[in-house]
């Protein structure tokens, strides 16, 4: 089964259509995935003890089950966010590593997709979360996706299929042959 992680939590945000895009395409190639939108998880999730094991909401367990640890690839979609990635994505990265550490990562082949206004796709985010996942045991796709200028791909609040599709579709290609 392959995760697709919407990486903000931002509402109605286009990296969220994004992944629903992606996971258009999968259902289409008849592959098992799941979606995780940051906007999913529970309000609790950020406390004092939330980086140990007993800290962790039965909420967060629960998406750590059925996200992370069920999965055998996750597909990982950032927006741009100050030059870098959403604080959200990697506080829930962190937030997993609380609990079965080696288990959530170690060893799973991740992609990257970059959803950005500007002209480099989020390429420093890309980078930056390439490094800590691969710290962290994960193997992750060289073809990086950066997609800018998001809005070029976007009429009346829909994603121009057939110019995304592209990019998209030889992404994904890769990773199922990773």
């Amino acid at each position: 089964m392959i995760t697709i992680i919407s990486g903000t939590n931002r509402p109605n945000s286009r990296t969220a259509l994004v992944a629903e895009r992606y996971g258009a395409i999968l259902k289409e190639k008849g592959i098992d995935f799941k979606i995780l939108k940051l906007t999913e998880l529970p309000l609790n999730m950020m406390h004092a003890n939330m980086y140990q094991e007993e800290g962790m909401s039965k909420e967060m367990i629960e998406i750590q089950e059925n996200y992370i640890l069920g999965s055998d690839k996750i597909m990982v979609l950032v927006p741009e966010y100050n030059g870098g990635i959403p604080g959200i994505f990697k506080l829930f990265v962190d937030s997993l590593c609380a609990r079965k550490y080696k288990e959530n990562f170690q060893g799973k082949k991740v992609s990257l997709t970059g959803v950005s206004a500007g002209r480099a796709g989020n390429l420093r985010g890309l980078e930056a979360t390439t490094g800590f996942l691969n710290y962290l045991g994960a193997i992750v796709l060289p073809q990086k996706l950066p997609l800018s200028s998001i809005e070029g791909f976007i009429e009346n609040g829909e994603l121009v299929t057939d110019k995304i599709d592209p990019p998209i579709t030889d992404q994904i290609e890769a990773f199922l042959r990773f």
